[in-house]
């Protein structure tokens, strides 16, 4: 199985896959380390580099998927090409793809999650709130079949809890 967790920066992505890899005992990807390791090799800060970064994790979510684990990604994915990415996975694979969409409607909260984060990447940059911004006004809309929308003001134990036995349940 392929998860896939969305969202904008700060909604909890990471958080929630993470713990959601390690409740399911699978693989977690993640193209934000990604990117900043292509960055650090010398490859420029580019459209180009991030979409890289994407197809270098889609390449290591299809060899873990062809050996039988269970993958969680987490990425923006803003846009139909990004998503397109991981249904490329899933159909190559032959394995179900679950796509998740964190929302946080709460900007005050959204805001403290963003500006209180500490990821560790040396070339990515951490977005500003005016970014975020600017990314949610182009986020494309996710076609309401395809993914499933997870409010992301709960607690994190309680979302990979939650969503751990969704899963089991399928």
């Amino acid at each position: 199985m392929l998860v896939v967790v969305s969202g904008l920066p700060g909604t909890g992505k990471t958080a929630l896959a993470a713990g959601l890899a390690g409740r399911l005992g699978a693989v977690h990807l993640s193209v934000d380390p990604i990117e900043d390791a292509l960055l650090a090799a010398g490859l420029p800060r580019s459209e180009e580099t991030g979409v890289a970064a994407y197809e270098a994790a889609r390449a290591v979510a299809e060899l873990n998927l062809a050996l039988g684990a269970t993958v969680v990604v987490d990425a923006v994915n803003d846009s139909d090409p990004a998503r397109r990415t991981w249904r490329t996975a899933a159909a190559a694979s032959g394995t179900e793809l679950v796509s998740v969409l964190l929302v946080l409607d709460d900007e005050v909260e959204h805001r403290r999650r963003l500006t209180g984060r500490v990821r560790g990447l040396a070339h990515v940059r951490e977005p500003s709130w005016d970014d975020v911004r600017a990314r949610a006004a182009a986020y494309e809309p996710w076609p309401e079949a395809s993914c499933l929308r997870v409010d992301a003001r709960r607690p994190v134990d309680v979302l990979v809890r939650e969503f751990a036995d969704h899963l089991a349940g399928r």
